[in-house]
């Protein structure tokens, strides 16, 4: 495995996805990032990455319907300080050091359109709006620990938090695979705007009222592939599944409990 892991992250890209309300699990917007810092130093003073990704994910979170979502593969990396990337937004490492790393970051909750399915008609929309993240990661070699906290400001209020592990499991020098469970943990004022179902709401839908609680909505497993064919030009897969649990599985509008997400990519490295 050690040998396997020093092949992994002499070439490990910034990773990068579209921004997308998928259910992908946290750590694979950033997976193999801190491993790398561990055996290239110094790392560079830029590394960008630039491409074209498609995604076939849920109409929501809760969704039996899927549908073909297109967007851009951009990440940017300035030494182990700051990044900005579609899947982790604009952040700085506050804290670092040779086996984790903590910090924040500002990033953007696309919402919810009532127009995605027939299933949301009549429950209005949840407005697009940013939201603040802190994160950390710790490494146990070759296991990456991590967890987040998100609050939205204005879409939803709430607080959503995951913890997750990954660890490579196979690759060569221009081929490599991470995978890794997760599970996340809402508060109330999220699972009520997401699940829930309001007096209003209730009679412009049609649903019954329904007001979740907080506690763990959701536990799931991704994996994510890298796969260089050039020095600069790369290719990465990324699927995910999720299942719901607790309030979130039994809301009126989810209507399938397991959700799948998988995402294609084709970007080049300066």
């Amino acid at each position: 495995m050690l040998g396997l892991a020093l092949c992994l992250f002499c070439l490990m890209p910034g990773k990068a996805q579209a921004q997308t309300p998928s259910p992908l699990s946290e750590w694979q917007y950033s997976a193999g990032v801190l491993l790398r810092s561990k055996f290239e130093n110094p790392l560079p003073t830029w590394d960008v990455s630039v491409g074209a990704a498609t995604s076939l994910q849920p109409r929501y979170v809760g969704s039996s319907e899927y549908h073909v979502q297109p967007g851009i593969n951009l990440d940017v990396r300035y030494k182990d300080i700051a990044f900005f990337s579609m899947g982790e937004g604009l952040g700085v490492n506050l804290l670092r050091g040779e086996n984790f790393r903590a910090g924040v970051a500002l990033g953007f909750d696309v919402g919810r359109d009532q127009d995605d399915s027939s299933q949301l008609h009549g429950l209005g929309d949840i407005s697009p709006a940013p939201e603040a993240k802190v994160f950390a990661e710790y490494t146990i070699f070759p296991v990456v620990l991590r967890t987040a906290a998100r609050r939205g400001f204005g879409g939803n209020h709430g607080w959503v938090g995951d913890v997750s592990a990954y660890l490579p499991v196979a690759g060569s020098e221009r081929f490599f695979v991470f995978v890794g469970p997760t599970a996340t943990y809402a508060d109330s004022s999220y699972m009520r705007r997401y699940f829930g179902i309001n007096p209003n709401q209730s009679i412009r839908s049609g649903y019954r009222q329904y007001t979740p609680g907080s506690g763990f909505s959701s536990a799931g497993f991704g994996s994510s592939a890298v796969w260089f064919w050039t020095e600069h030009w790369f290719m990465t897969a990324d699927g995910a599944y999720q299942r719901l649990l607790g309030d979130a599985a039994d809301s009126p509008i989810t209507r399938a409990h397991s959700q799948l997400t998988l995402n294609l990519s084709v970007a080049y490295r300066f």
